[in-house]
């Protein structure tokens, strides 16, 4: 993954097309991770034969659009993290601020286009409270993708995926610590093997860089600590929005604060930036390519949130993230190791086992939920019978 980590906050926006009919049970397990507060109420709706229909077929297409957008979001994901290895450490522009700068600049004019042409409901900011939050989302965000950056210029891409596949294991530990949201045991228990397998990784990268590990491990909590802080200053539907909108705000906020960081830690970064244009002009079509793929990924992820839900996204990512190992391997030709890989891929299976078990414990959440609501229609039904 490029690591820009930007996860949709509120992506109630998939169900705007078409107008929703009452939603069944499978459709709650779709939708429950997003926070939908009226969604139990809507579920309670009586249904027809039709509509399960309806349902059903719906959760079951998958149309050329949808496939269409994975394709392209898995393009735009491996596009760019692929080419920030290769400035970074194959082409000799070793900036890493400066690139991310340019990473920022990009989304934050691509954003405001898109917004222009309404191809993205606009959503504003409506008080100096929410403008604070938003900036203090922005500086976490900002440190998360620098440090990604980082990371690239000491550790292949494929170490890089390894590591960043431990994001769950971050976020379970701050939303303990956050929020007292303490999941079941076997969640915990699932969460062993994601932290098992990136030890056994480590131990058996050739290229093991310690340095590079370090700000690749801190990147990754910053994104799942971003997460969870997203959850928590932004939680009133007055302040919900979309990732669009949320990467809109926090873009230029990110390239106010990059800039005299750039500055400052980054003396030669402009210097070496105009050298290479002038040399080759190839230079300018990698960055400007680079830049641009940046905000497509987050375009991308919006949309595939959009057409599916938080589980098949959820899987796909984990498929992308071992499509962009071997893509790397095969392209870069980083060696690798028997425990190196054997480590990724436990990882990798740790992380479908959380998937799995959040699956389980949130079906059973909304089901109990869902019993509770029908005692209590039928307690006021048995109520209003016997009154009359």
């Amino acid at each position: 993954m490029s690591r820009l980590g930007l996860e949709p906050i509120d992506p109630e926006e998939k169900f705007i097309y078409p107008p929703s009919p009452p939603r069944t049970e499978s459709e709650l397990l779709r939708s429950d991770s997003f926070g939908d507060s009226n969604l139990l109420q809507r579920s309670l709706a009586p249904s027809s034969t039709a509509v399960k229909a309806y349902d059903h077929s719906m959760n079951n297409a998958m149309d050329l659009t949808t496939v269409t957008l994975i394709l392209l979001w898995y393009a735009s994901n491996i596009g760019v993290l692929l080419l920030n290895k290769y400035l970074l450490s194959i082409y000799g522009f070793k900036y890493p601020l400066f690139l991310t700068l340019c990473h920022m600049l990009a989304c934050s004019l691509l954003s405001y286009a898109v917004s222009f042409l309404n191809y993205v409901p606009r959503q504003g900011i409506k008080s100096k409270k929410q403008f604070f939050k938003i900036s203090v989302l922005a500086l976490v965000f900002c440190w998360s993708v620098v440090g990604g950056n980082i990371s690239l210029k000491y550790l292949p891409v494929s170490f890089n995926q390894a590591v960043g596949a431990t994001t769950p294991f971050f976020t379970a530990i701050f939303a303990a610590l956050m929020l007292s949201k303490i999941e079941t045991m076997q969640t915990y228990l699932a969460l062993v093997p994601v932290v098992v397998g990136i030890v056994l990784a480590s131990g058996g990268e050739p290229l093991f860089h310690l340095y590079g590990f370090i700000i690749c491990i801190c990147a990754t909590a910053a994104r799942a600590f971003k997460s969870v802080l997203q959850g928590i200053l932004l939680q009133s539907d007055t302040e919900k929005m979309n990732s669009m909108n949320l990467l809109m705000y926090m873009a230029p906020i990110s390239v106010a604060a990059l800039i005299p960081a750039t500055l400052a830690m980054e003396v030669g970064a402009v210097s070496k930036a105009i050298t290479l244009a002038t040399e080759s002009k190839g230079f300018i079509m990698l960055l400007g390519l680079n830049s641009v793929m940046a905000y497509f990924v987050n375009l991308t992820n919006f949309l595939v949130t959009k057409s599916t839900s938080a589980l098949t996204l959820q899987v796909l990512g984990n498929a992308k993230g071992v499509v962009a190992t071997v893509v790397s391997i095969l392209l870069f030709k980083n060696p690798v190791s028997t425990t190196g890989m054997v480590g990724y891929s436990i990882t990798v299976v740790g992380v479908i086992l959380y998937s799995e078990a959040k699956k389980r414990s949130t079906k059973a959440i909304i089901k109990q939920k869902i019993l509770e609501s029908e005692e209590d229609m039928e307690k006021g039904a048995s109520h209003s019978g016997s009154g009359s």
